[in-house]
């Protein structure tokens, strides 16, 4: 039988928070109410919202967009876009010059980020810890026989640049899961993501725990109440990846409504579904996350850059009554410095 952790209740005051046009977040009632009972959260919609830009992702997009970044040059010029737009948070893969592959090359990570600080001294730098779990199991008769795209390391060294770089946020993502239609799985241990989660605490980064089905909830809930996360909690909910959380409002719901109240959570979609995700996640009491990682199109046949899927994104958000977090804010509603 599954095990319910239960978390106490203990959120302060919300300060007031404005929108990222200038309008009065004052007059908005408190957007981060949480009423809790039986172990489960009840959220109202959050009016004061953080935008995420995931900026470039390491799937097969290149070729798909030519807005897609893949230079550190193009990388931080993207993230730029999209903090101007309006992202609080943009959320950096690194990929291969010659080949435009995702990769965990430390040095390009570092100028993606020198390249985005050199102009941009306030916008949240996420960067991803997720590359190094790619396990491509060989054929039926063989499956031992890893195949081309394998790249399996152990939690320390996917942290590599973390490390190295000490970003505001990196992603850990809370599981492992069967990856597509083919051989391809995620490997993500549990003794793994204890030891990213420690050292992640050490270095002083809040990690951004991605769920992408529900027991990867499950595993991140025993990392807080191992205390190997402190709050406030910053948590990811993934829909409509193959094979995890299929595109169900009814799942999502009972997601969140497991969340711990000290945690803040987004959730989104891929392709299509990324604009009303941003919609959805909002009403459910959540954040916002759009980019190029997700969804490629502004609308049917347009292809879309960061910074337009951003302004697209803030439309929705201001459209709904709610305001759009600072940098500054979200930092402040995150606990970072």
């Amino acid at each position: 039988e599954f095990r319910r952790v239960l978390f106490r209740s203990s959120l302060g005051s919300t300060p007031g928070k404005n929108n990222v046009r200038g309008g009065p977040a004052e007059q908005l009632p408190d957007p981060t109410r949480v009423e809790t009972g039986g172990g489960m959260s009840r959220r109202s919609m959050n009016r004061s919202v953080i935008v995420t830009c995931a900026v470039t992702g390491s799937g097969d997009t290149t070729g798909r967009s030519p807005e897609v970044p893949v230079t550190p040059a193009e990388i931080a010029a993207s993230a730029l876009g999209a903090a101007d737009a309006g992202a609080a948070i943009v959320h950096c893969h690194v990929r291969d010059l010659e080949t435009g592959k995702g990769t965990r090359t430390v040095s390009l990570y570092e100028e993606v980020v020198e390249r985005i600080r050199a102009e941009n001294t306030d916008v949240i730098v996420n960067l991803t810890a997720g590359m190094g779990g790619d396990l491509n199991v060989g054929p039926d008769d063989d499956p031992m026989s890893w195949q081309e795209g394998t790249d399996l390391v152990g939690g320390l060294e996917r942290l590599a640049h973390v490390e190295a770089i000490r970003p505001d946020i990196c992603s850990m993502d809370c599981g492992s899961l069967n990856f597509g239609n083919d051989n391809e799985v995620y490997v993500s241990t549990p003794a793994m993501l204890r030891i990213m989660a420690e050292r992640v605490r050490e270095l002083g980064v809040r990690p951004e725990l991605e769920i992408f089905d529900t027991g990867n909830l499950w595993f991140a809930e025993t990392l807080i109440a191992e205390g190997l996360v402190d709050a406030p909690y910053w948590l990811q909910l993934c829909l409509s990846i193959p094979y995890g959380t299929p595109m169900d409002v009814g799942i999502l719901q009972a997601m969140v409504h497991r969340l711990p109240a000290e945690a803040e959570f987004t959730s989104f979609g891929l392709g299509a579904m990324q604009m009303p995700m941003v919609a959805q996640s909002v009403m459910l009491g959540g954040h916002a996350r759009v980019g190029l990682e997700d969804n490629l199109y502004l609308e049917r046949g347009v292809l879309a850059t960061n910074a337009q899927l951003v302004e697209k994104a803030v439309t929705i958000i201001e459209l709904m009554g709610a305001a759009v977090q600072s940098p500054a804010e979200a930092r402040q509603t995150l606990g970072l410095s």
